[in-house]
C-alpha cells in the first residue's frame, strides 16, 4: 500500500519536493500519490507541514 494524502492538504508542494521517485504530482483537488510509483519511504509525511500524509 502506498501513502495517501489527505483532504486537508494545503497543496504547497513539499511533498512532492522530497519524494525520491517522482510519485507525487498536483491533483485536481490537492496534490497525489501514485500507489504504483510510491515506495512507501515516508519522505513525503515526514516534509508535510500539515501533517496529512498517511502511513500505508
Amino acid at each position: 500500500m502506498a501513502y495517501k494524502i489527505g483532504d486537508d492538504c494545503i497543496s504547497c508542494g513539499s511533498c512532492a519536493s522530497t519524494c525520491p521517485v517522482e510519485a507525487i504530482s498536483e491533483g485536481s483537488a490537492h496534490y497525489e500519490i501514485d500507489p504504483d510509483k510510491c515506495i512507501e519511504c515516508g519522505a513525503c509525511a515526514a516534509g508535510c507541514p500539515v501533517s496529512t500524509i498517511e502511513a500505508p
